[in-house]
């Protein structure tokens, strides 16, 4: 075997060079850096302190509007909403509730109103809810999660030394990267100039050291890469335990990108209560995937004619007493299927294939069956005679399924429950195929109540009804049930205690009068006052005395003098 000359030697990390085309764009290089995940991490050995992720109050010109009239509003904006209890869409910047120092910033902006991605995503961001939003870039959607980011950051106690920021959000890399980071760094540092916050580009191409040395001394808000956040994380330069709001801007792009392991690696390094939102120009499976697994409970707003959902299949969920009254329930029922179309029905085994198969042969059901361990001309012929519709019923197992195209199936039973909901997606995608409509039946019995949590948020994500029996079956499942999003008011903006919005400069919900506001603490010492969100004395007058010396700085004060009280 022939030696490695670099065995045992470290390479040194050089920065990226970029080539321009003629046009002045950045061309990707050919071969990409290998970037490890992080390694695993185990939250429950982690003690996290309990943070507030729920800040909107409905406006009360919204309170009067009838679903009717939510439904024709969205419509009027161009967006489809689907998830549970979506708050209803604003209107106006009135709506949000922002304090006037946000307010300052966004008119300063020269923003008149919301754009229609803002006026859904923005009180469903400030809900605390996790978010899917598909849209285009040019639509708003940066601001959309910048200006719910401010209010929760501002809610949080002030970052300690050597701890890492609040907010994370990611963006794509390599040729894209300049120009996202730079624009959404400069949105966060624009907007968040409103309460002092710092915020920090992190990508490749830019100074390990410089990047590094901005971490360490502290910053809110991190706009990064997922690559160089990553090796940073490494090396230790900052640390992802404080962050409780997470964004992913252009998940598509990053997936392209080969992304998909680093993604999934920064979110799992997340603390799991944490509020999350993934932004894409597409709903592809595997951004569909992703939001499956780091989402919790999410809202899905699609602003225009992208990322069209199909709409095709209704999805009918049964809940039967026993395994003994699926069969009963499939006999009543198999007839009036057929006379509509042919009807698929999908077990999880193959010996129970093979017994309902028989079962059925012998009510006088004509049909196919079609399972992993039949040869590939056997499996052939079943599919062309069913597609032929010369078997009008086709029972099957997910493997010997996958990839079945057949628009004449207007009726999906899954007479098992799939083993998981990716599983389920591609059974009921096997009808409502090629604009025709189909229905798609799934038994379950109380044995089933990890599925059920799954189906509930399937369900919603197509904006399909949960019936009340399902809901409380998925209820006796301890992780649905401890992960369900809790619907209620808000905190109220101007009200909490040691907040960042708490400190000596003026606050989340404080009005620019607040800053000079003092309060006397006793009577015939009017000259020292207690400032109410800093939770400190300050000398106000250089006449006052103390009954001890003292020297300390004390929430910007420098006191040094003596009180006799």
């Amino acid at each position: 075997m022939a030696e490695n000359p670099t065995a045992g030697l470290t390479q040194e990390e050089e920065d990226e060079n970029i080539d321009y085309d003629s046009d002045g764009n950045p061309i990707a290089p050919a071969t990409k850096k290998i970037i490890m995940p992080l390694p695993p991490i185990d939250h429950s050995e982690i003690d996290y302190p309990p943070f507030e992720k729920n800040f909107y109050n409905e406006h009360e010109e919204l309170n009067s509007l009838t679903g009717t009239q939510v439904l024709e509003l969205r419509h009027k904006l161009n967006l489809r909403v689907s998830g549970a209890a979506p708050p209803k869409p604003c209107t106006s910047f009135a709506h949000f509730g922002f304090d006037e120092q946000l307010m300052h910033q966004i008119r300063k902006s020269e923003y008149t109103q919301p754009t229609p991605i803002q006026c859904q995503g923005v009180p469903i961001a400030l809900s605390g809810r996790d978010m899917i939003g598909i849209a285009k870039t040019g639509s708003g959607k940066t601001a959309a999660f910048i200006w719910p980011m401010l209010v929760h950051i501002m809610d949080q106690k002030e970052l300690e030394a050597g701890e890492g920021p609040i907010a994370v959000i990611v963006c794509p890399t390599r040729e894209l990267c300049q120009f996202y980071i730079v624009h959404i760094h400069a949105e966060c540092k624009r907007f968040g100039k409103a309460y002092s916050l710092r915020s920090v580009a992190v990508y490749g191409g830019g100074s390990m050291w410089e990047q590094a040395k901005a971490l360490q001394e502290g910053a809110e808000i991190v706009v990064c890469t997922p690559g160089r956040l990553i090796d940073h994380v490494k090396k230790k330069a900052t640390s992802l335990q404080r962050v409780t709001y997470l964004v992913f801007d252009e998940a598509d792009r990053m997936f392209d990108m080969g992304f998909e392991y680093q993604v999934r690696s920064i979110a799992s390094h997340v603390r799991p209560d944490r509020q999350t939102l993934l932004f894409s120009a597409t709903f592809r499976k595997k951004i569909e995937r992703l939001a499956r697994d780091i989402l919790v409970d999410p809202i899905r707003v699609v602003q225009g004619d992208i990322g069209e959902a199909n709409e095709d299949v209704t999805q009918v969920v049964e809940l039967l007493s026993s395994g003994a009254d699926k069969w009963t329930w499939l006999t009543r029922r198999l007839v009036e299927f057929t006379s509509s179309g042919s009807v698929l029905i999908f077990v999880t085994k193959k010996a129970n294939s093979e017994e309902l198969a028989s079962n059925l042969t012998q009510e006088g059901h004509s049909l196919g069956l079609l399972h992993g361990d039949m040869d590939q001309s056997e499996r052939n012929k079943v599919i062309a005679d069913f597609k032929k519709k010369n078997l009008p019923i086709l029972v099957a197992t997910d493997v010997a399924a996958r990839g079945l195209d057949i628009p004449s199936i207007r009726t999906v039973v899954n007479y098992d429950v799939a083993r998981d909901i990716d599983t389920h997606t591609h059974r009921i995608g096997r009808t409502g195929r090629a604009g025709e409509k189909g229905v798609a039946y799934t038994l379950l019995t109380s044995k089933d109540t990890s599925f059920a949590g799954d189906l509930v948020r399937n369900l919603e994500g197509a904006n399909q009804s949960v019936s009340k029996e399902l809901m409380d079956l998925a209820m006796q499942n301890p992780w649905f049930r401890k992960s369900r999003f809790k619907a209620g008011k808000g905190k109220k903006l101007n009200i909490g205690g040691g907040g960042l919005g708490y400190k000596e400069r003026p606050g989340l919900g404080a009005e620019s009068s607040v800053s000079t506001q003092t309060t006397p603490l006793y009577p015939g010492h009017e000259n020292l006052h207690y400032k109410p969100w800093s939770r400190h004395f300050c000398r106000i007058s250089p006449t006052v005395t103390f009954g001890l010396w003292k020297k300390k700085k004390l929430s910007g004060c420098d006191v040094s003098h003596r009180i006799t009280l």
